[in-house]
């Protein structure tokens, strides 16, 4: 068993690393990029919810929740996300498919430990962008197309100790690292000029963060618990090593691309501030039967630089989201109804990116549901969200989206000796 899954884990870490179009989005051109949710998909089902963690659960996103382990659990998840974007004149279609996360927890009594690695943020946008004659300053009209790929990764580590039957706390060091590769053409269409230039950028990232947590429970009557967290994490670095290339271009009847000329450009590092975060959320409900409950982050966004420092219409103010979302378990020990034993989840979550482009901020919310199917002491977690991002209004894009998330938490006890050899 043990063997099988340290396979499993290295194969899908490779996959990982090498993937380099998580997301569609032509938000991600921006910043550090699509910025993926920290989590698994049980937690993403309940809107984010994250403020309990239980025995055979990883949860990722408050690191105390690692010390209510009690048995070794291995978590893997990936999402398939189908968007349609709108412009005011016109639409596309995108599907893309991700790996979301992969981690191992471990008990270690009153402590608990987790690794793992999952993506950070993702670039991978598509763009034309054609300006008439008439509209053009120097009376030319111009196509231009911008793409980009690749994503910035997140190896982290993570310690947490139940100080009391009530109270955790628990901390995650994180190392990020990643690529991301930004192209440009630019091409003279009024009059035709068939020579035209293009721009390439390469960003490779590096850096460390921290995340700090902390988890509360406690009885408020007979059936009734209530539950609280609060995460911390402060403001930190990531170095980008940028370099950039520009050439004169011409295509062949086949489409194929032909340099003409090329010279690599001089160009800064930069260092992109990781915003500090704050999340702070309760609920109440009954154990193992059902819960509700609330969850605020705050992100201070407005720290966030573009990776080149010539992006303009662009900037960042702090960013809120609002999560709301619980679960129910018509009855956890059944012995002969298998569907009285389904985790049954739902959430809605409202978020301001922190984002702004022609003076809009860029909003995205989502409706969220999903069933724990469990397997014995595992569990496979489906989830589907239904979201929108962005607007038409002030030529920008509505993003109106669909997830399906498919994520397995394995669970067994690993380190006891056998009493038979």
């Amino acid at each position: 068993m043990i063997k099988k899954i340290v396979v499993f884990f290295s194969l899908l870490v490779s996959a990982t690393l090498f993937a380099q179009e998580n997301t569609a989005s032509p938000y991600s051109y921006y910043g550090l990029g699509d910025v993926k949710f920290k989590g698994t998909h049980d937690i993403k089902a309940m809107g984010g919810l994250s403020i309990v963690g239980d025995s055979i659960h990883l949860n990722l996103s408050n690191p105390a929740s690692y010390s209510n382990l009690k048995l070794t659990t291995f978590s893997i998840g990936g999402t398939s996300t189908f968007t349609n974007f709108n412009t005011s004149s016109d639409s596309e279609k995108a599907q893309r498919t991700s790996l979301d996360y992969l981690a191992v927890g471990l008990p270690l009594g009153k402590f608990g430990m987790s690794f793992g690695l999952m993506p950070y943020s993702a670039v991978g946008y598509k763009v034309q962008s054609i300006t008439e004659a008439a509209d053009d300053a120097d009376g030319l009209g111009r196509t231009k197309q911008f793409t980009g790929d690749g994503n910035i990764n997140k190896s982290f580590i993570g310690v947490a100790y139940k100080m009391t039957s009530k109270f955790s706390v628990g901390i995650d060091l994180n190392y990020y690292f990643g690529d991301v590769n930004n192209k440009s053409v630019e091409f003279i269409t009024d009059p035709i000029i068939p020579i035209g230039s293009r721009e390439l950028n390469n960003s490779k990232f590096s850096g460390f963060s921290m995340n700090a947590g902390l988890q509360f429970s406690t009885k408020l009557n007979s059936k009734l618990e209530l539950f609280s967290s609060l995460t911390y994490s402060p403001q930190s670095k990531l170095t980008s090593k940028n370099e950039r290339n520009i050439a004169t271009v011409i295509y062949d009847a086949s489409g194929n691309e032909i340099i003409s000329d090329s010279e690599d450009m001089p160009v800064n590092d930069t260092k992109l501030k990781l915003p500090s975060k704050f999340s702070f959320g309760a609920g109440i409900g009954q154990a193992k039967k059902w819960l509700i409950g609330s969850e605020i982050t705050f992100q201070n966004t407005s720290k966030l630089g573009n990776r080149f420092d010539d992006i303009t219409g662009a900037t960042f103010e702090n960013s809120t989201k609002i999560s709301i979302g619980g679960y129910y378990i018509p009855k956890y020990d059944s012995y002969n109804g298998y569907w009285n034993r389904v985790v049954y989840r739902a959430g809605f979550r409202h978020e301001n990116t922190g984002l702004v482009i022609n003076n809009e901020s860029i909003k995205d919310y989502g409706v969220n549901f999903g069933f724990g199917l469990p397997l014995g002491i595992s569990n496979i977690n489906l989830g589907f969200e239904f979201g929108k991002k962005g607007t038409t209004t002030n030529n920008l894009i509505e993003e109106n989206y669909f997830n399906v998330s498919v994520g397995l938490s394995l669970s067994d006890i690993w380190f006891k000796k056998r009493k038979i050899d």
